[in-house]
């Protein structure tokens, strides 16, 4: 029970960017937000965005090399993919 006010106590700050909307994640200040096949990556420079299958399959890797990046993800094939970087990891669909 203190353990769930403790998290519900714990603030969480959205941090917009310019051309993506709605950050779907913040973690050691890695930020990433999804628009469409775009994905915008904060905070990660130096870091590697790797793509995977839902069966577990490396199917792409960016470098980040900068604060800011917009990465296109049109290459993917429509599906749901799960992306990483350093220790975010999040859940995409490309329509």
């Amino acid at each position: 029970m203190a353990l769930g006010a403790l998290l519900l106590a714990t603030p969480f700050q959205a941090v917009a960017q310019a051309d993506c909307m709605e950050p779907t994640a913040e973690l050691s200040a890695v930020t990433l937000a999804i628009k469409g096949n775009t994905v915008c990556v904060s905070g990660a420079e130096g870091e590697i965005l790797r793509v995977y299958s839902l069966t577990g399959l490396e199917v792409a890797r960016y470098s980040i090399e900068s604060n800011d990046v917009q990465l296109n993800l049109g290459d993917l094939n429509r599906g749901y993919y799960i992306i990483k970087v350093g220790k975010v990891v999040r859940k995409i669909s490309i329509r």
